[in-house]
Order: C-alpha cells, then sequence, then structure tokens
C-alpha cells in the first residue's frame, strides 16, 4: 500500500480543509494518508513515504506563511528524487501574487528531484464545490503517476 503524507500551513482553515479533501479523496484509492501541520514535520521526514502533499496559504502580497518558513527552507537541504509530490494551497486573489506559496513549494519540490504529476492546486479563500472537483481530479492525475497508472 502507498503511503503519502500531507503536510500544511493553515491560519483561517481554508488549506487545512483542502488538505483533508485530498487526503479523503486518496484514501478512496487505498492510499494510507497521514496528514500533518508543517510545525510538527521535518521535510526529510517526507522521505519515510512514497508521496507528499504540501500545501501553505499565502500570507498578505505574496509572503509565505510565518510558520512554514523553516519548513520550506529546509527542503532546501532535501533530496526528493523517486518521490511524487505536489503543492496545494490557498489564498486571496485580492492580491497580486495569488497563491504563490503554491508555486514556491512546487518551483522547490521539482528544484530538489521529485517527481511533480500535477500543477499546483490553488483555491481563492475556502473551496468551494468547484474547487472540491478541481481537488477530486488533481488527486486522480497525482494517484495515478504514484501507483504508476499513467
Amino acid at each position: 500500500m502507498a503511503k503519502v503524507m500531507i503536510v500544511y500551513a493553515s491560519m483561517t482553515g481554508n488549506t487545512q480543509e483542502i488538505a483533508d479533501i485530498l487526503g479523503e479523496e486518496l484514501e478512496k484509492y487505498d492510499i494510507e494518508v497521514e496528514i500533518e501541520e508543517c510545525i510538527n514535520v521535518e521535510p526529510e521526514e517526507l522521505l519515510d513515504y512514497d508521496g507528499a502533499l504540501i500545501g501553505g496559504y499565502t500570507y498578505d502580497d505574496g509572503q509565505l506563511p510565518d510558520e512554514f518558513v523553516d519548513f520550506y527552507e529546509d527542503m532546501a537541504d532535501v533530496d526528493f528524487s523517486g518521490k511524487v509530490c505536489a503543492s496545494f494551497g490557498s489564498g486571496d486573489t485580492f492580491y497580486d501574487e495569488f497563491c504563490l506559496t503554491v508555486d514556491l513549494v512546487e518551483t522547490r519540490l521539482k528544484e530538489k528531484g521529485a517527481t511533480v504529476p500535477v500543477e499546483g492546486l490553488k483555491v481563492d479563500l475556502d473551496p468551494d464545490e468547484e474547487d472540491v472537483e478541481r481537488a477530486e481530479a488533481y488527486a486522480k492525475k497525482y494517484v495515478d503517476v504514484l501507483l504508476g497508472n499513467e
């Protein structure tokens, strides 16, 4: 059975809600899922899993969340080769840098050798029904690569 860790930072609960939606969707494919806040995990712990989904909100006008900075910076010291990873998060389209955290995480994962099969999932504020459908499609594509179906 494949194992995936979902790591997130969430201030208002929006990104946590996305993490939960993704976790439930992955479990439908018989994937063992662990969901943790970024302050409780070190990036090298992700190496114990087949893959990881990493999520964070974008604060203010394009800033990483304070509680996420250390995790993000420490990702630079980890070789994610052989791991299937992707990014997700929430933001506010009011700001010019919508969901920049998602882009930064995706870039870091690629730089560190991860297979990134899906473009980062970006949600405006809290997920609505359309966002849930996009999250389900995102999870399906991720799972296909994780399990070697694609």
